[in-house]
């Protein structure tokens, strides 16, 4: 490669990219266990298909084994991948390769790859994207040209190329074991047999592990393990393979593949349970074999589980209901799944955060929406709201009546809505009375394989998916909420439940609020409200805030709580009397609930004392709105005089979690901000004795 005035300042990647682009063709650097160190103008074809479960082993074959085509001939190879791609592998480094052109040098060529993408096996690529940038080129030399160039390098070159490489391999050293050239090459190997395969056929192998291992961190979680099964499948010639997630305290299918598509597999384990850790140890597998009751009409089926661990945790488990009788075979695919571990809790971990940002910020546009509902309509707003983000067609809101042990439809939107809410009788026998008995929702895929059965026809449900979610209150039933009819088509899930799991506090308190106006017997006994100012009283506030505290420790929602005081109040009532005191705290009550949010708290404590529940709330957010509260009262007119509030604020936390803890804690910054010249919010986490 002839030296350039001024190229001993570039960087690898940036000489890289000036060849890649001066030449017209891709260039794709590679070593022993990565697949793609560095890549300069990569045909898009490539990139689509690499990235595919169903090509990427198609591309190990040729690409894959493009670094032992020349670290084997010591020089150039040139080849034509199945895409129909021309391409030369090169040696440029002792332990480095380059992949050179990518590109089409037949018009021929390019026309079979695109009836491939129009009507053939590709067609499942977006045309645009996948064409976005094909190399074309009517010369073999420009390709051989550059091959030559990489393969010849100066010293400059050679030192830039180095630098890259070295921090490569610093980069390298945190990612997962997998990536270690030996271990690949072994586990490739380990595949077969000795003296099965020739060498030839187990440097494939080798290099088509390289290319699984590569494109796995490319994909989804979801992707990533129904790859791993498909490429079981195709290795080991098998039909019955599941995946297996950790949910609680068990192991269950959330993806199957033949006579195990049927079944819902749970696996009960512990979370101290050796018993799985030691078999991912030892790499090895355990066997189930199905519990048959009543008549013993055939052989019980038999799986093999082979556990899949990461630190000291079984997360997942691939599940196989082939017979195996090789020993080696079982071997070989336990240290397979023990292998793509790290890969598969990287992926998901990472759907996991994305998951949680995408509830959070459903969960706020849910709140959001509830501040602007009119209270004359409220029960169709709220479930319209509720259909919207989990987009229903259909949805409706059973109350139930414990007196009646019966439901009655408070709202419905959609199809046949009027009938529903009108004409159905025993309205929730068939499923929501069993969710609402059990406590426990039902995501139902399709209605046709449970025990109710489907749907009377005149209904005319499009599909056959529908979640009924229980909402419940402590102890006490409250109702049911059903949605159906997903705008896209698909069937609900765990992504829609972990939604309403979200936002069931909400609903709880916001129900709760509403049928309490109107509620008789036991409820209307216990004087919930405060006859003065309207509020929820103490007694109220304290059995919600306990719930609270339950929920925000088990499911790990922030929720925080405000003591609020009326400043200086025993000098108003000495100088203005008892009625215009009365007056006043009216007056208070008032600000705070035009200040809150609709699944707020507000209840008068006692005496000139209020205090205000805020679920799903974190101490930075309640800090805004206690500083939101002072300033309401401190801005209203009153008839005699200014009035202040002094505020306390506490947040639960692995120090604060019982109700007298975080009443002790708001009460003691409350004392604070009077102690510092009231009419301030104070929050305990920030007490210097804190």
């Amino acid at each position: 490669m002839k030296k350039r005035e001024g190229a001993e300042n570039l960087s690898w990647e940036e000489r890289q990219d000036t060849l890649a682009e001066k030449h017209g063709l891709a260039i794709v650097l590679t070593g022993e266990a990565a697949p793609e160190l560095s890549i300069s103008n990569n045909n898009s074809m490539c990139r689509h298909l690499y990235n595919s479960p169903d090509f990427a082993p198609e591309c190990a074959k040729f690409c894959g084994r493009a670094f032992d085509w020349a670290m084997e001939a010591h020089g150039a190879v040139e080849y034509r991948c199945y895409a129909g791609l021309t391409c030369i592998a090169v040696p440029v480094e002792e332990k480095t390769a380059a992949i050179v052109g990518r590109v089409f040098l037949k018009a021929e060529d390019y026309r079979q790859a695109t009836e491939r993408a129009i009507d053939g096996d590709w067609r499942q690529f977006p045309p645009t994207d996948f064409f976005e940038n094909v190399l074309l080129s009517g010369s073999a030399a420009n390709l051989k040209s550059l091959a030559v160039a990489l393969e010849n390098q100066d010293e400059d070159e050679r030192a830039a190329l180095e630098r890259f490489l070295g921090r490569t391999e610093e980069a390298s050293a945190d990612e997962v074991e997998i990536a270690d050239a030996d271990d690949l090459n072994e586990l490739a190997q380990q595949l077969y047999h000795p003296g099965r395969k020739s060498s030839r056929k187990k440097s494939e192998e080798a290099a088509e592990w390289r290319s699984v291992f590569g494109y796995l961190l490319n994909l989804s979680y979801e992707k990533a393990y129904q790859s791993i099964l498909r490429f079981l499948e195709k290795r080991y010639s098998m039909t019955d393979l599941a995946w297996l997630e950790r949910r609680g305290g068990r192991l269950e299918t959330i993806f199957a593949n033949g006579r195990l598509k049927s079944q819902h597999i749970r696996i009960g384990i512990q979370a101290d349970d050796e018993f799985l850790m030691d078999a991912a140890r030892r790499q090895s597998s355990l066997e189930f074999r199905e519990k048959q009751s009543g008549p013993q009409n055939g052989r019980p089926q038999t799986i093999r589980l082979f556990p899949i661990a990461t630190g000291a945790e079984v997360l997942n488990a691939v599940v196989i209901g082939d017979e195996i009788e090789d020993e080696n075979t079982k071997k070989q695919i336990a240290r397979f799944c023990q292998s793509v571990a790290p890969k598969i809790e990287t992926l998901y971990l990472r759907e996991q955060l994305a998951r949680r940002g995408k509830v959070e910020r459903a969960v706020q546009r849910f709140n959001e929406r509830l501040t602007n509902v009119d209270s004359d309509d409220f029960w169709m707003h709220l479930v319209q709201i509720s259909a919207e983000l989990l987009r229903a067609e259909r949805s409706s809101l059973l109350l139930f009546d414990e007196k009646n042990n019966s439901f009655t439809v408070k709202a419905a939107t959609g199809a046949r809505a009027d009938v529903i809410k009108n004409e159905i009788e025993n309205i929730g026998a068939r499923v929501a009375s069993g969710v609402l008995q059990q406590g426990k929702p039902s995501v139902v895929a399709d209605i046709n394989k449970i025990a109710p059965g489907p749907a009377p026809p005149d209904w005319n449900y499009k599909t056959r998916s529908f979640i009924s979610y229980p909402i419940v209150i402590g102890e006490r039933k409250i109702g049911v909420l059903n949605a159906t009819d997903r705008t896209d088509g698909e069937s609900y899930g765990v992504d829609d439940l972990e939604l309403l799991d979200a936002i069931a506090p909400q609903l709880g308190v916001l129900i709760d609020r509403v049928t309490l106006k109107h509620m008789a017997g036991e409820f209307e006994q216990l004087s919930v409200t405060d006859s003065l100012t309207g509020l929820l009283n103490r007694r109220y506030l304290e059995a919600r805030l306990a719930e609270e505290i339950k929920r925000s420790d088990r499911e790990g929602y922030p929720m925080s709580f405000l003591m609020i005081d009326v400043d200086f109040f025993k000098s108003y009532n000495d100088a203005f009397g008892h009625d215009e005191g009365d007056k006043a705290l009216k007056m208070v009550a008032h600000s705070l609930k035009e200040t809150l949010r609709s699944a707020d708290v507000a209840a008068r404590y006692g005496g000139e004392e209020f205090s205000i529940l805020l679920p799903q709330t974190t101490p930075e957010e309640a800090k805004i709105i206690g500083e939101r509260v002072r300033e309401k009262v401190e801005a209203t007119v009153f008839p005699n005089r200014e009035i202040t509030v002094s505020i306390g604020i506490a947040s639960c936390s692995h120090l604060i979690c019982t109700t007298d803890d975080i009443k002790r804690a708001a009460d003691n910054a409350l004392y604070e901000a009077k102690r510092n010249g009231r009419n301030k919010v104070q929050a305990y986490e920030n007490l210097k004795d804190n």
